[in-house]
């Protein structure tokens, strides 16, 4: 990665729905440069997909909870998987220290948040489990 690929990175970052035109004439190249650049992006993983990021108020109802998830034995690569086919499971990290994931849930309500929760505790190989709601934001957040 050079230095335009983080230039184009930085404008992605800010506004991922920027035409190819607009990133061009930012980054004063060609659109076709940018696509290709892009489509290398994409297709070397750095770029592992696009999101939309919701103003508090419409997510208001919306439930955050960070699990920190101990694996018993082995089976960490068959458990990540497992863990990434559940849409409710925004971010998941491996980890150093007591927990080996760390996962970031995102359901539309205590009862989506109770259920997933009981389904990620049930997943072979997941030996224990804490969970905390995200209650509210002082800097960042989802």
């Amino acid at each position: 990665m050079d230095d335009l690929d983080r230039k184009l990175l930085a404008l992605l970052r800010t506004d991922a729905r920027l035409p190819a035109a607009s990133l061009a004439a930012s980054l004063n190249i060609s659109r076709a440069t940018v696509r290709a650049r892009l489509d290398r992006l994409i297709a070397q993983g750095t770029i592992q997909g696009f999101t939309v990021t919701l103003k508090s108020a419409e997510a208001s109802n919306v439930v955050r909870s960070i699990v920190m998830i101990e694996i018993a034995g082995q089976g960490d690569d068959r458990i990540v998987r497992r863990l990434m086919g559940f849409p409710q499971v925004r971010h998941l990290y491996t980890t150093n220290g007591r927990w080996d994931l760390v996962a970031e849930l995102e359901t539309e309500s205590l009862e989506a948040f109770d259920e997933i929760l009981r389904q990620i505790r049930n997943v072979e190989g997941i030996s224990s489990t804490e969970t905390s709601i995200l209650l509210a934001a002082r800097k960042g957040g989802f």
